[in-house]
């Protein structure tokens, strides 16, 4: 059988959420994501522009394993100087910062953070 053609890229992450209403607000009122469905009170379907992100509301007896597969997801911004202007911000609105801003040996510069249900986000510029 021959091999497929690559994909064309990956668009789309969907989180199982127990902080439903204090995620939505993380990722639009604070990251600036936009509402483009939200089919249902337990859905809500996220956009930057060219990608998505699908917030599922936790069942009551949802326990995420321990260690769980996904390490974190990551947002590109346009300017270096942005990392740490986003740094300030999220800091200054009580979102937990995991590690500071910093310049990787590739030329990037990022931050991570969590997001209210504890997965972590990184925010990183990317030279071109």
């Amino acid at each position: 059988m021959q091999k497929p053609e690559p994909t064309a890229g990956l668009r789309h992450v969907a989180l199982f959420i127990k902080n439903f209403d204090a995620c939505t607000h993380f990722y639009t009122e604070l990251l600036g994501m936009k509402i483009v469905w939200q089919p249902d009170q337990d859905n809500v379907y996220l956009s930057s522009g060219n990608d998505n992100l699908a917030l599922h509301r936790a069942p009551e007896d949802f326990v995420p394993a321990p260690f769980q597969r996904l390490d974190h997801i990551g947002f590109f911004l346009n300017k270096r100087d942005d990392v740490d202007t986003w740094y300030e911000y999220l800091k200054n609105q009580k979102v937990t910062i995991r590690a500071l801003p910093r310049d990787h040996r590739d030329g990037t510069r990022s931050f991570y953070c969590d997001d209210p249900d504890g997965n972590t986000v990184q925010l990183i510029f990317i030279p071109s």
